[in-house]
């Protein structure tokens, strides 16, 4: 069984503080195309947000805030999923990614053979687009209590895997107002 946890909590300030998966592209909120590129793929859904709960609500699913309120990177979101996940594993994906490929978790499993946590890869490394093992909800809680944040320092120290995609497009993040316009 596989849990998917929508990463939703961050700050966003390359947006300008605007809440990234609440911004439209093509008319429709990008959190609205990870969840069709998504929920057809696992066995349930999670949303990562921090702040606009209300509104993420309405998209259906069930909304999980960070334990602290002081905004400590993904890492904080992955960890609310994996304490709230009821799968053996928890497929995380950033709000900001709207052209996830339809084999994600698929080709993910694929890789997991023996493995603890499975990273995604095109071209580059793709580190919050992760699947990992709910049972790693201690080792993850003490590494961020140690104060540490970086996602790859996280998973460097796990028993990881690469699963490598051909499609670099596929895992494009909108981080700018502007690659938000539509394509003159």
């Amino acid at each position: 069984m596989v849990d998917a946890v929508i990463l939703a909590g961050g700050e966003a300030r390359r947006m300008h503080g605007c809440d990234k998966g609440l911004l439209l592209l093509n008319e429709q909120p990008l959190v609205q195309h990870v969840i069709t590129r998504i929920a057809p793929q696992v066995d349930a859904v999670w949303i990562s947000a921090n702040r606009h709960v209300d509104v993420y609500q309405r998209f259906g699913y069930p909304v999980i805030r960070d334990a602290t309120d002081d905004y400590l990177g993904p890492l904080a979101g992955v960890l609310a999923g994996l304490q709230h996940a009821q799968g053996e594993w928890v497929l995380t994906v950033p709000c900001d990614t709207p052209s996830l490929p339809e084999n994600l978790v698929a080709q993910m499993l694929a890789a997991s053979a023996g493995k603890d946590v499975v990273v995604a890869a095109a071209e580059r490394v793709h580190a919050t687009v992760m699947l990992c093992r709910r049972n790693l909800v201690n080792n993850l809680a003490e590494f961020l209590a140690r104060g540490e944040r970086k996602v790859q320092v996280w998973q460097a120290q796990q028993n990881s895997a690469i699963a490598q995609f051909d499609d670099e497009s596929a895992f494009a993040n909108l981080n700018t107002p502007e690659q938000l316009l539509p394509k003159q």
